[in-house]
Formats: structure tokens, sequence, C-alpha cells
């Protein structure tokens, strides 16, 4: 039977876990805004996007094995493990460049890659295991709520982290000991006092939660894995930018991924406990709703990583002014989580809510693919919030049509499959996307400086004045704010595409706390899933 926690103990772990969780969520939002001046100081326009991709890249490919690890050996020490990795990427990070080159590294730019690529390693814990203990706690139905308040603070993350990202890059250079410290450095170092303070309310507060599966750790699943995402994820992002999408080396990247595939689903189907069972595709539910997820994430995270980007470069606006333009995403996502999962709650039903939610997300990124280098602070901003409105439902209601279709011994896998895929499509949308602006931007600058691509602005980004906006020529600005903007427009048709697949998710009621009770009993974990749920 499974251990009934008191309401203190619900509550003191909800506290920790959504420090835990705003952490994660707070640091794929903070660092776009400062990118701009980063690149300007480290000299990195042309590997603009891989500081995103990196910190994905590794956190995606870490997300199913600390979730088997987490069914394996509980959530508490998987959840201590990785906010202390997510802590040493991010002191790290924050010292990109500050001791010239490094061996085996190089400069500065590829330092931040790598240190955020460590940071990656400890985030892909903290969204993972964060839902699978909201799993742990409450039943299905009590999870719309859960849910909504951790969209909410998802969204809370995806606009208080550009503000602050923005006012700490203009206006948080200082000199301590004779030392300058370059205000986009704090962006970084912000994570180590939440990171110590979440650590230390788990070490304490947090109960012991026992795990419900049994078994040992998939290590060859776990490198096919790798073997698989890795090379898939190098080819989109040099593809068509660093190597021609025919070329030998793009050829073998692919090559290589599919070899990791085929690998993968062969050896998983002998292991005795596979990292991501191959039978789970097999409920419908759990494939049509992660492949909705990762869809809709492909489109959500090219959004936000490249509108600092159009603001700031774009528009030649201040990184403050920035990350203040994005409060009114922040508004329609809190809002709209928060309602969505009330309605789950009490209702027992979510697929309308997804529907309805993908059709005004569809609205929002056609409303931002129209704007231009003119488009005005106000304009912008009731745009943003349709954006948001539609993106809320989006949030947690995936992982939880997910989690109720499947049983609980399976839930850190299911958890994690679910953050996954979302992460496969955030990766995989800014590396995609990325390459897309490069080439739409070296399409540009051609046709006003013969000979000149990304790659020799080296300067992009700076600033007169702390606090100023960038120094960027007019006719480039055009060309920066119109690539831009034809990179929104092809997020259309990835919604298009995520909304006829949610469609195809069945809408199961959602169990309420004497079915879980029920479940939790069955020997062996075993349970038995409505019929209309598997393919």
């Amino acid at each position: 039977m499974a251990r009934e926690f008191t309401e203190i103990e619900k509550r003191v772990t909800l506290w920790g876990v959504a420090i835990v969780f705003l952490l994660s969520a707070l640091d794929q939002t903070i660092v776009a805004t400062a990118m701009p001046r980063i690149i300007a100081e480290l000299n990195g326009l042309a590997l603009y996007s891989w500081v995103t991709t990196a910190y994905l890249l590794s956190s995606t490919v870490m997300v199913p094995i600390w979730g088997k690890l987490g069914d394996l050996f509980g959530r508490k020490p998987i959840l201590l493990a990785g906010i202390t990795f997510f802590l040493a990427g991010s002191w790290l990070s924050g010292l990109s460049g500050e001791f010239g080159s490094l061996p085996l590294i190089g400069g500065g730019m590829v330092q931040l890659i790598v240190f955020r690529a460590i940071q990656g390693i400890g985030g892909g814990a903290l969204f993972t295991t964060a839902f699978a203990i909201i799993g742990d706690l409450y039943p299905p139905r009590e999870r719309g709520k859960i849910g909504g308040l951790f969209g909410a603070v998802f969204g809370l993350s995806s606009t208080i982290g550009p503000l602050i990202g923005g006012y700490f890059t203009d206006h948080g250079t200082v000199t301590l000991a004779g030392h300058l410290v370059a205000g986009w450095r704090w962006v970084f170092y912000l994570n180590l006092p939440l990171s110590l303070l979440s650590l230390f309310m788990i070490i304490v507060k947090m109960p012991k939660m026992s795990h419900q599966a049994k078994g040992k750790i998939d290590f060859i699943g776990a490198a096919l894995i790798i073997a698989t995402v890795v090379p898939l994820l190098l080819a989109l992002t040099f593809g068509g930018h660093q190597y021609a999408w025919t070329s030998p080396q793009e050829i073998d990247l692919f090559a290589g991924s599919l070899a990791g595939l085929i690998a993968y689903i062969f050896a998983e189907r002998f292991a005795s406990d596979p990292i991501l069972p191959i039978e789970l595709f097999k409920n419908r539910v759990f494939s049509t709703a992660n492949l909705a997820g990762f869809l809709v994430s492909m489109s959500f995270m090219s959004t936000v990583a490249f509108l600092p980007l159009f603001q700031q470069l774009g528009q030649g606006v201040a990184a403050t002014t920035s990350g203040l333009s994005t409060l009114p995403l922040m508004v329609g996502i809190f809002g709209s989580s928060i309602v969505s999962g009330r309605m789950v709650s009490k209702s027992g039903k979510y697929k309308a809510l997804m529907i309805g939610g993908l059709v005004v997300t569809f609205a929002g990124i056609w409303l931002l693919s129209r704007m231009t280098a003119e488009t005005s602070r106000l304009d912008l901003a009731w745009r943003m919030l349709v954006l948001g409105i539609g993106l809320g439902p989006g949030q947690s209601l995936f992982a939880l049509a997910i989690q109720n279709a499947m049983p609980l011994n399976q839930l850190g896998v299911v958890t994690s499959s679910s953050q996954f895929f979302r992460q496969i499509g955030s990766t995989m949308g800014v590396a995609i996307f990325g390459t897309f602006l490069t080439a739409n931007l070296n399409a540009g600058l051609g046709k006003i400086m013969p000979g000149v691509d990304v790659g020799k602005l080296r300067a992009m980004g700076g600033a007169a004045h702390p606090g100023a906006a960038p120094l960027v020529p007019e006719p480039i600005r055009v060309i920066i704010s119109d690539a831009i903007t034809d990179v929104f427009f092809l997020g259309i048709y990835v919604v298009a595409a995520a909304l006829v697949v949610t469609l195809l998710i069945p809408n199961l009621p959602m169990r309420d706390r004497s079915m879980m009770g029920a479940q939790a009993s069955k020997k062996d974990g075993e349970t038995v899933i409505p019929a209309e749920a598997h393919l």
C-alpha cells in the first residue's frame, strides 16, 4: 500500500519542489535577455543558438535517465544530485571567459557552451523529479490544480526571467576587489543562492518518499539514447549553416542517429529493465500526448528564445526594456494555466482545454510573425498576451493526461518521458529555427554587404553605456527583425500539426483518490488501463 502523507508533509514538500521548479524554469528564460550582451563581449554571434542548445541537449538526454533513477532509488537523492550539478554549472557559466582561453575548451563563448551543458545535466533532473513528486503526493484529479499552479510558476519565470536578466545585464556591472564583474554574469550567479536554499529545504524538510519500482540501471539503453539524440541535434544545428545538408558531415550525423535509434529499439526489447520501455508507446494517450507536447515545445521555446534578440537587435531597445515587454506573456500564461488546472480538477476533463489553448497559440504566433522593426511596445504587448493565454493550458495538461493513463509503478518513467519529448522539441526547435535564422541573416547581409556573414559581425549587441540600447545600424536592424519574424512564421505550421495530434488524444476521465489507492494496492503495481487508451 502506498504511504499516505500528512497535509503538512505535502505542503512543505510542495514548496520545496516549487523552488526547484522555479529554479529550472527561470534558467530557460533569464539567459535569453542577456545573450546579445554576452555575444558582444565574448565575440560569439555565430554561436548564439548553441548556448541554449547546449543546455537543452544535455538536459534532454538526461531526462529519461534521471526519471528511471528516481523510480529505482527514490526522488530525494536524485533531486539533490540534480541541484548539485545545476549549481556547479551555474557557477562555472558565470566565470566563462574570465581567465582567457582554457586548454581543451578554448575561448569564452565555447567555455559558456560547455558549462551550460554541465548545468543542463542537473536541469534535466529538476523538471522531471518535480512533476514525479507531485504524482507521488496527489491523485490525477487533484493534480489539475497543482499542475496549474506549477504551470503558472513556469509562466512567472518566463517573464521575471527576462526582466531580471535584462536588469542585471544593463545595471549589474560592479567592481569587486579591483576586478570588474560584467552585469550579465549575475544572470548565472543568481542561481547560486536559490540552489543552496532548495538544497537546504529538501535535505532538512522533505520526507523520504519510497520508490515503487525494482530493477537495475539500464546503462546500455542510456548510452544508446545519447547516441541517438546527440548526433540528431548536432545535425539539425549545423545543417544549412556550418555544413550543407547533403555534406558528408550531415549525412554521417543523421546516419549515426538512425543507427543509434535502431540499436536502442533492438536492445530494449531484450532488456530486463528498459530505461524507456517500448511497450509504453502502445498506449494511445502516451504516444499522442507526448507527440503533441513535443510539437508545442518546439514552437514555444523557439519563440521565447528569439524574442529578446528581436527586440534588442531588431528594434534597438535596452535589455531591461525587452525584459519588461514580456510581462503580458506572463499574465497570459499565469492566468490561463491556473484557470485550466482548476477546470480540469472540477470537471475531470482535459481535452477541450488542450484544443482551445492550441487554437489561441496558433493565433498568437501568427500575430508575432506580422511584427516589424517599427512595432510599438503596446502593439507587441497585446500580441504576447494572446500567445500567453494559449500557452497556459499546455504547461501541465499533457503530462497530466499521461500520468492519468499509466500505472503508478511507472510514474517516474512516464513523467520523465513527457519531459523528455518536450525538451527534445525545445532543443530541436531552437536548433532548426536557429539554422533558418542564420541562413536568413546571411542572405540579408549579403545583399547590403557582399562577403559579410553573421560570423563576421563581431561587435553586434554592444551599447554606448550600461542601460543603453544596442548599437546596431538601421539597415542591419531591419534585416534582423525580418529574419526573426520569418522564423516565428514557421512556428505556425508546427502548432497546426500539434493541434491535429491533440485531436487524437483520448479524453479519459481523471482518476480520483480512491482509484489511486486501489491501484497502489494491486500486486506488483499492476493496473487496468481503459481499453480506449490503447492503440
